[in-house]
């Protein structure tokens, strides 16, 4: 497995808002992560990243506990991640977005002044995950001139400019329209070939398309998680989150 929780658990005050959570995700695998607000999603992905400390329980990425670890360390041993808000340099050109962000993954890169082939590399990064990203046609234009979709698939790219090992996307589609989500499904499936991703995501059709394994959360805990098909006909999920049944997914 490349990453996996065990009995993880973080309270605020008396407020338990993840508990005793044990997951895995393999390699090129989508697991996604669904709940009602308060749900204690973005808890947990803070936790995977690094963001937050866990108050007990472990969370493994390739065999390594990087539970607590600062979220920078947790970037640069190859977790890669995406927030709910876009987070990108309006000003930037595309490439120059990504190239600040693979900047990032050269030893001393805060060196300004050093040999030209740093530059290549870096270049060469950012032009690669453009292409990963489909936006190699838009590397000159400003980022803040592109669609509010295209500016949440740059985002993805900058994830992808630091050649992470695994990636965990926090609602990648929220706020988009039904033609730009069709576009950002398609761009994780293909990035699913390559990368294991964990995926949290309110989009249920989206979730169902693409994801391979699907965890349920509730209040903090996990309700149910397994495959999609099997999730999804259990009768808890259904009665907490998914309705009564009559809805058609």
């Amino acid at each position: 497995m490349i990453l996996q929780t065990h009995g993880l658990t973080r309270y605020f005050g008396g407020l338990v808002a993840v508990k005793d959570v044990s997951l895995s995700v393999a390699p090129c695998q989508v697991h996604a992560i669904i709940g009602p607000n308060g749900a204690g999603k973005s808890t947990l992905v803070n936790l995977l990243t690094g963001h937050l400390k866990p108050s007990s329980g472990q969370v493994i990425f390739c065999g390594r506990d990087i539970s607590g670890l600062a979220p920078n360390v947790t970037s640069q041993l190859g977790v890669g991640r995406s927030f709910q808000r876009t987070n990108i340099f309006p000003s930037f050109s595309c490439l120059e977005n990504c190239a600040v962000a693979a900047q990032s993954r050269l030893s001393h890169s805060m060196r300004f002044f050093r040999r030209v082939e740093g530059y290549a590399a870096v270049r060469a990064r950012a032009e690669r995950a453009l292409e990963l990203c489909g936006l190699s046609h838009r590397a000159q234009a400003p980022a803040g001139a592109i669609s509010y979709g295209e500016q949440r698939q740059l985002e993805i790219g900058m994830v992808l400019a630091t050649e992470p090992s695994c990636l965990v996307l926090d609602e990648p589609m929220a706020g988009m329209g039904q033609e730009e989500s069709a576009q950002v499904v398609e761009l994780l499936r293909s990035l699913a070939r390559e990368y294991p991703l964990v995926l949290v995501e309110h989009d249920m059709d989206a979730v169902f398309s693409i994801a391979h394994v699907l965890t349920v959360m509730v209040s903090g805990e996990v309700l149910a998680s397994g495959s999609v098909d099997d999730v999804r006909c259990d009768p808890a999920v259904q009665e907490a989150y998914l309705g009564d049944g009559e809805e058609v997914y």
